[in-house]
């Protein structure tokens, strides 16, 4: 073995133990980001950009800081890059706390707040300003004290309640004023190109499958590995092909196809899901959510062909 290879080696053993550590903390931190985002797939996104980060700081630390606040302040600042990356800006400076802390009484009914809060569709989290929807997660779906989500923050623990009370009557406001009609799906169908991978995925035709890549396909199976070119990403068919506990469906997910993946078929939800990413009819990126399951414990699909998302009651 070479020295570069050893370096290799020491590295993925690293990494390893590394994602061990943080594997308690990443569903609240998946929960989190997602809401920040408002999407499932990009809450994941960040996610990974955390946990990357994190892993980078380490050296420069003597002791390792406590590990959930500080995951979350790094999760908190590159949700906030995210949010400005993309001008997703909710009507006022992301730096603005409350112009007044007059109504800083935090709800009496904190356990409503709480169930309210962990039923909203993470997507409703983006109408809030920022800071509102931090403390309104943070208090309400991660069950923070208002101590650790001001340290989080930043902020005074009267501003953080001041936020929280103003985030949570405009969630109540939402969820009051909403009509049935406010999740039903325009009508609309899946993309050819989308059916027809699952299509041929479910069949294990591998080479048709393969076929349908772009020469430069970029694959991310989330949280084990990166590939890029279609000789390399063929691979991943092979690996998919050894196993049986995988049926998809094709969906959408934020308003954006997905493939449902359903260990079994008589599953009541999916256990994870794919993304396609797709230019001039061909896969141009595959996204697969394999190994990271809790991102799919919150995601509603609505697939294809059924008149409503998936429900768990």
């Amino acid at each position: 073995m070479t020295e570069l290879d050893s370096l290799v080696s020491e590295l993925h053993e690293a990494r390893g133990r590394f994602l061990t550590l943080v594997e308690d903390v990443r569903p609240d931190l998946h929960r989190y980001c997602a809401r920040m985002t408002g999407s499932i797939a990009d809450g994941e996104d960040i996610v990974q950009e955390t946990l990357a980060r994190a892993y980078y700081l380490l050296s420069e630390y003597k002791t390792l800081p406590p590990l959930r606040p500080w995951l979350f302040q790094i999760a908190h600042r590159r949700a906030l890059d995210h949010l400005r990356r993309y001008d997703r800006r909710m009507g006022e400076p992301l730096d603005v706390v409350l112009d007044t802390l007059a109504d800083e009484a935090p709800d009496p009914e904190d356990a409503l707040a709480r169930d309210e809060a962990v039923r909203a569709a993470v997507s409703r989290f983006v109408t809030l300003v920022p800071v509102q929807r931090s403390c309104v997660i943070l208090k309400d779906v991660l069950g923070d004290s208002l101590e650790e989500i001001a340290a989080l923050l930043e902020l005074s623990v009267p501003a953080v309640k001041a936020a929280l009370h103003r985030g949570r009557t405009r969630l109540r406001a939402q969820k009051n004023g909403a009509s049935p009609s406010d999740t039903a799906a325009l009508p609309r169908e899946i993309s050819p190109a989308v059916a027809r991978y699952a299509q041929l995925f479910n069949a294990r035709e591998w080479d048709s499958v393969r076929a349908m890549l772009s020469e430069d396909v970029r694959l991310d199976l989330v949280s084990r590995s990166q590939r890029a070119g279609r000789r390399d990403v063929g691979g991943y068919f092979t690996n998919y092909d050894k196993l049986d506990d995988w049926h998809l469906v094709p969906g959408w997910l934020d308003g954006r196809e997905v493939l449902a993946v359903f260990r079994d078929r008589g599953d009541a939800r999916p256990g994870y899901f794919i993304e396609l990413s797709l230019v001039d009819g061909l896969v141009a990126a595959i996204h697969d959510f394999r190994y990271v399951p809790y991102v799919a414990r919150e995601a509603v699909i609505e697939l294809a062909g059924t008149p409503a998302p998936y429900d768990d009651a």
